[in-house]
C-alpha cells in the first residue's frame, strides 16, 4: 500500500527555518515524482515544490530561493527545507504522488495524499 507520512511542522518566527520530512512506504521514492503542497485556511491547496525521479527540482515562484527540496534514497524520504519563512507560508503542508505513478513533475493525476503537517509562522 502506497503511504506518505509528512512531519516536521511547527511554530516558527518570521525569518526562521523548518525542515519537513515525507517518508514513503509501499513504493520506492526515487522511482517517482513527489510533490509538496500546502493549504492555508480559506484557500485552495497549491503546489510548493516537486522533485522528479531523476532529481530535477521545481519550485513555485513565491518559494524559489527560500525552499529546497531533496531526497534521501536510503531513507526513502523527501525533505523540504524552508528558510526565511514568512507569515504567508503558514499552512498545512502535504506530500503526494499521483495515480499515474508519474516519474516527472508536475503531478497531473489524482493525488495520493500523505498526512499533513502544520506550519505556523508567527511572532
Amino acid at each position: 500500500e502506497v503511504q506518505l507520512q509528512a512531519s516536521g511542522g511547527g511554530l516558527v518566527q518570521p525569518g526562521g527555518s523548518l525542515r519537513l520530512s515525507c517518508v514513503a512506504s509501499g513504493f520506492t521514492a526515487e522511482d517517482h515524482a513527489i510533490g509538496w503542497f500546502r493549504q492555508a485556511p480559506g484557500k485552495e491547496r497549491e503546489v510548493v515544490s516537486c522533485i522528479s525521479h531523476n532529481g530535477a527540482m521545481h519550485y513555485e515562484a513565491s518559494v524559489q530561493g527560500r525552499f529546497t527540496i531533496s531526497r534521501d534514497n536510503a531513507r526513502n524520504t523527501v525533505y523540504l527545507q524552508m528558510n526565511s519563512l514568512k507569515p504567508d507560508d503558514a499552512a498545512v503542508y502535504y506530500c503526494a504522488t499521483d495515480e499515474y505513478e508519474s516519474m516527472y513533475c508536475p503531478l497531473l493525476g489524482k493525488k495520493n495524499w500523505g498526512q499533513g503537517t502544520q506550519v505556523t509562522v508567527s511572532s
